[in-house]
């Protein structure tokens, strides 16, 4: 079988679930439409962008009217950009059409009613979140998705987010991201270390993590955290340890390289994260840094939030608190700052999760097999 991804920017190297499906799927029987282009085509294949050209022509207003009113959007190819697209599909001759995001799955879905091509739709946070706050996309999602042929996405939750915004599919499955079990494993580790992996923006609270954080290190002369990546909230954290007077207990690294955080993830004790749900209603789906923390036989502090308890058992393979409540989460970390032994008995549970549940091979397995009966 052959797969058409479609995703919003190629190739986006942060996107390792999106170029793992361009690279894996069907053997690597792939080609990609995309909105934006970005840093070139490593992964060698037919690329094309969908995004509409400027042009005012009668047949292209007329195609918008008609896409408007039967798909409830106005983003989706027209005039000469939907020709091209038409183009590179008939050349291409995929059997179905994967889209990596909702939106992208709205901005195909006239395209692939006129070819007879099956469509289907992989939600994994902001496009089952943030965008449901649009009632421009929410119309556009009730009208599209019974011209779909399935629906996936990284958590329980976001598909019962959906539902309860009356957008749900018949044809639907939990099929996380996963993890590479091979590549993210454990090695010796540093008691009362601890790791935090992603942007540094609201829903992850950052800062809230760091003062928590900050407190216990008062009291626990081993405790260190590093931060790796930036953000828009990256200089509120930098001045938060620098008024404690703690540059020594947190270090700043920045983004790094995905090998970077493979052997920082396989040589600390724990992973945290305080997710959150930001003012503009956007949410984590299951975030990739939790199933990595895991296979790497880190122990998890985290928040009950989006996807998260489905992965982190609470108790077993990790703590998790209400968010917001920096108190709790303060003694989350507290707890096993003084404890390494349950640090490390969480995480070898994580890590015998990991590999039953998230294992990335086995997901892609199911996620080609869940194809090939639904089209």
């Amino acid at each position: 079988m052959k797969a058409c991804i479609a995703t919003g920017t190629y190739h986006a190297p942060g996107e390792t679930f999106v170029n793992r499906h361009i690279s894996d799927l069907f053997g690597g029987n792939t080609c990609v439409l995309f909105n934006t282009a970005k840093a070139g085509n490593p992964l060698d294949k037919q690329i094309m962008s969908r995004r509409n050209e400027v042009e005012v022509t009668f047949k292209k207003l007329a195609q918008t009217f008609v896409y408007m009113s039967r798909y409830g959007s106005t983003s989706l190819p027209c005039g000469r950009a939907h020709t091209r697209v038409e183009t590179f599909l008939s050349e291409q001759k995929p059997d179905l059409i994967l889209a990596e995001f909702g939106p992208e799955a709205v901005a195909l879905t006239p395209l692939a009613c006129e070819l007879g091509i099956p469509l289907f739709s992989y939600f994994r946070g902001y496009d089952a979140s943030k965008s449901l706050q649009s009632p421009n996309k929410l119309r556009a999602y009730r009208k599209c998705i019974p011209y779909w042929s399935g629906v996936f996405s990284v958590s329980q939750f976001l598909l019962d987010n959906l539902a309860a915004h009356g957008i749900s599919h018949p044809r639907s499955t939990v099929i996380p991201s996963g993890v590479n079990t091979d590549v993210f494993q454990p090695a010796e580790k540093t008691p009362s270390s601890f790791l935090f992996v992603g942007r540094l923006i609201e829903k992850k609270a950052p800062d809230l993590m760091l003062r928590a954080f900050l407190e216990v290190a008062k009291s626990s002369d081993r405790a260190h955290l590093t931060v790796v990546g930036d953000g828009p909230l990256y200089d509120t954290c930098r001045a938060l340890t620098s008024a404690a007077g703690m540059e020594d207990r947190v270090t700043f690294t920045g983004a790094l390289p995905h090998e970077k955080v493979c052997d920082l993830m396989a040589r600390t004790s724990i992973l945290l994260q305080h997710s959150v749900t930001a003012k503009n209603g956007n949410t984590e789906g299951l975030p990739t840094s939790i199933q990595e923390a895991m296979a790497s036989g880190m122990a998890v502090i985290s928040t009950r939030h989006a996807g998260i308890p489905e992965a982190v058992i609470e108790g077993e393979n990790g703590l998790l608190v209400a968010e917001h409540d920096e108190d709790g989460f303060r003694a989350a970390i507290s707890e096993l700052a003084t404890d390494p032994d349950k640090a490390t008995w969480m995480g070898t549970e994580g890590r015998k999760r990991a590999c039953e549940y998230y294992d990335n091979r086995r997901l892609l397995g199911n996620l080609e097999q869940t194809l090939a009966q639904w089209r």
